[in-house]
């Protein structure tokens, strides 16, 4: 009987440790991915983040936005070239005229690419010297207009920022990135906290909903002062004058009349840097 019973509780003790209310709370995978967890895993975004930012010396950052449909002019060329192709061999095809009236929309914005690139450099180019990290670009991650802000940046030799977002459609982070500062986020609010926390200036170039979502947030955030007022470039004015109609806002009343002042427009790298650096130094 003694031995029985001593059996039956080593057999027993092990179903216990086996059981997943046994589990170190930290090491629990399904706890820490449940709804109950969400508070924590909102605070270890952030903090990871964070940690990874002060041990790469990151003082102040320009946030860097644009559409990530934009690609550089050689490959936006080429798609338009296979697409006109693709349409000699079927003319009466609605939806190759379609992407191809698109593709060409894209290929005139490509000039875009051009000018994020430049930016990162020149800002980085200035700004980084030895372990001096201010005004260190950082993007969303992603490919277009981000991958080329990170670009430009890597082919200065300087650091940039990538906040990646896990997304249903997988976003990889584009190559630029300097690695210690590749961050990947579940949460949207978490990663547009980040966005701010050390900007000095934001700036926005031809985008979709995304962009569009970061800028006015930005603008929002100056607005009713919860932040201090900081540079907000609109590149590309054409596209923007177009895209939003602030006269139309400000005429129907529903912002005031100061608050155009809120941002600038630039159509060069380096007039977007210049305006930054006078704002930032007045």
């Amino acid at each position: 009987m003694k031995t029985g019973n001593k059996l039956e509780r080593a057999k027993r003790v092990r179903l216990l440790k086996k059981s997943s209310a046994y589990r170190m709370a930290y090491k629990d995978l399904d706890f820490l991915g449940s709804d109950y967890a969400r508070a924590a895993r909102l605070q270890l975004e952030l903090l990871k983040t964070e940690i990874g930012m002060r041990h790469n010396n990151v003082k102040s950052t320009i946030v860097t936005f644009g559409g990530t449909r934009i690609m550089e002019p050689s490959k936006a060329g080429q798609k338009v070239k296979r697409l006109e192709t693709a349409i000699k061999r079927n003319p009466r095809n609605p939806n190759l005229k379609k992407r191809l009236r698109i593709a060409k929309s894209i290929l005139k914005k490509s000039k875009y690419y051009d000018e994020a690139r430049e930016f990162g450099r020149l800002v980085s180019s200035e700004c980084q010297i030895k372990d001096h990290s201010e005004y260190v670009i950082i993007t969303g991650g992603g490919p277009g207009i981000m991958e080329a802000a990170n670009r430009g940046a890597y082919e200065a030799g300087a650091k940039s920022i990538g906040l990646n977002i896990t997304l249903p459609m997988e976003q990889e982070p584009n190559p630029y990135i300097t690695p210690e500062l590749c961050f990947q986020f579940h949460y949207f609010a978490i990663r547009k906290m980040h966005f701010m926390l050390r900007a000095k200036a934001l700036v926005a170039f031809p985008g979709g909903f995304g962009t569009l979502d970061e800028l006015f947030e930005a603008l929002t955030l100056v607005q009713t002062e919860k932040i201090k007022p900081l540079p907000i470039v609109l590149f590309g004015e054409e596209f923007w004058r177009r895209a939003v109609d602030f006269d139309y806002l400000m005429d129907e009343g529903t912002i005031d009349p100061e608050d155009i002042n809120l941002f600038a427009f630039a159509d060069s790298a380096i007039d977007a840097w210049n305006y930054i650096k006078d704002f930032n130094r007045g």
